[in-house]
């Protein structure tokens, strides 16, 4: 584990960018304005920009938090990346590449970047840091941010923990020392696959558990399927390269449990909803913000695939968001499944 000794008090204010003004690309500029940096959040919607200024708080996404002094909002990418040593990327993972593409022949020629998005690209089936070096040619080291971490609670300074993963171990530290704050924590990790696989499936997970929770099917069921739900995700991650350990920490199990318990959660949110027998299209028209378990789920089956590697939990979702069972007969596929022992690796 890379760690920072420099104290809190004594470390330079640094120019970062955050391209993506959704709530969690809000609150971490919140969080990195409030501990002294200087930044500049960047929206694609100009109308978003001229409301934070006047407002000084991001009305659409984060009301009750006001942005310090040093966050500026911006529509022009171009000012948003220039001098700007670190950027973070807090963008859906959807529009990851197309930003990314935006921002490619902007970046600093020693910018560090800081990915934050937890999904996988449909189509490509890339992770999001795979996505950013592609668009970049692999000439800058890439940071993922992961872990439970709910953007209304960082934004109010509540204290969390994630975790800094990098194959760049200097970019994890760099990025671990200008992130720390009084409430705010972060161990570093070279697994970036098992962190980022981690990140991604829990989402689905958090679906299914809004699900066991719309119908009212007790806690019992909640304990086992978020149980089954790490044993999926790790199966998965450990076929791509990732450790099985890194799912029992910060981004694999910690972030499963806030995700599939907290009600603050989009994806528990979706999963609730059609438990209580919401259509879909109904659910994530009244949401504003991303549900990313919903585009993420057919991209993990189709990795499972890849591999050999059956996600049961994961398909029966699928079913659910496709129209093709209800919340309930989905579970009940789940419970009659073949029993077997607890340790296999299928």
């Amino acid at each position: 584990m890379v760690t920072s000794t420099v104290p809190h008090e004594h470390r330079a204010p640094e120019r970062f960018a955050v391209l993506g003004a959704g709530s969690w690309g809000t609150a971490l500029a919140i969080h990195l304005g409030r501990i002294g940096h200087d930044v500049t959040l960047w929206a694609r919607d100009e109308t978003l920009v001229g409301d934070m200024k006047r407002a000084r708080v991001n009305v659409r996404y984060l009301e009750e938090s006001p942005l310090p002094d040093n966050v500026k909002p911006t529509a022009d990418m171009h000012a948003a990346l220039a001098d700007s040593r670190f950027v973070v990327l807090a963008v859906p993972s959807h529009g990851l590449r197309t930003v990314m593409q935006q921002a490619a022949a902007l970046l600093a020629a020693k910018a560090v970047l800081i990915s934050t998005a937890k999904g996988l690209e449909s189509g490509s089936l890339a992770r999001m840091s795979q996505v950013m070096a592609q668009e970049t040619g692999d000439r800058l080291p890439i940071v993922v941010l992961s872990g439970p971490s709910f953007a209304l609670e960082v934004a109010r300074g509540l204290p969390t923990a994630i975790l800094a993963a990098s194959a760049d171990l200097d970019a994890a530290a760099a990025v671990q020392e200008r992130f720390r704050g009084p409430a705010f924590r972060l161990y570093a990790n070279d697994d970036v696959t098992g962190v980022e696989i981690g990140g991604a499936l829990k989402n689905i997970i958090a679906i299914a558990a809004g699900v066991v929770e719309g119908i009212g099917l007790g806690h019992n069921a909640m304990a086992a399927l978020i149980t089954r739900g790490l044993a999926e995700i790790s199966r998965l991650a450990c076929a791509e390269g990732g450790r099985r350990d890194t799912l029992a920490g910060l981004s694999g199990l910690g972030d499963l449990v806030l995700t599939c318990t907290g009600d603050l959660s989009r994806n528990r949110h979706v999963g609730v909803e059609l438990g209580r027998g919401r259509p879909l299209k109904e659910v994530l028209g009244r949401m504003r913000m991303v549900a990313e378990g919903v585009r993420t789920t057919g991209a993990a089956l189709a990795l499972g695939a890849r591999h050999g590697i059956e996600l049961p939990i994961a398909a029966q979702m699928a079913a659910v968001l496709d129209g093709r069972k209800t919340p309930s007969e989905a579970l009940e596929t789940l419970m009659l499944r073949p029993q077997r022992q607890e340790s296999e690796a299928r």
